[in-house]
């Protein structure tokens, strides 16, 4: 089992930043891939950046050169940091892995970009 708890969302003004925070009850250097995924008020959820084991990093076009996906093993936490924030980026943002063939997700933190 693992289990993951997202930290750091809240209300910020558009061009502002946000950190948020994914920690996981296990060693995260045993996991293949962590990654951010959100899903904005009705829409579908979609990925927004993916770290791999060996510390590849892929992003969703629309938040390349904005947001940065990072880990610390030490703390076994995953990290996203999100700047230059706009509305379209309000969502409720989760964290994910996959073990042993199983999809885990956090119950998500809320983001709201708005003046």
């Amino acid at each position: 089992q693992v289990e993951l708890v997202e930290s750091g969302g809240g209300l910020v003004q558009p061009g502002g930043s946000l950190r948020l925070s994914c920690a996981a009850s296990r060693s995260i250097s045993s996991f293949n891939t962590m990654g951010w995924y959100r899903q904005a008020p009705g829409k579908e959820r979609e990925l927004v950046a993916a770290m791999s084991g060996s510390g590849s990093t892929n992003y969703a076009d629309s938040v390349k050169g904005r947001f940065t996906i990072s880990r610390d093993s030490a703390k076994n936490t995953m990290y996203l940091q999100m700047n230059s924030l706009q509305p379209e980026d309000t969502a409720a943002y989760y964290c994910n892995t996959k073990w042993f063939g199983v999809d885990y997700w956090g119950k998500g933190t809320l983001v709201t970009v708005s003046s």
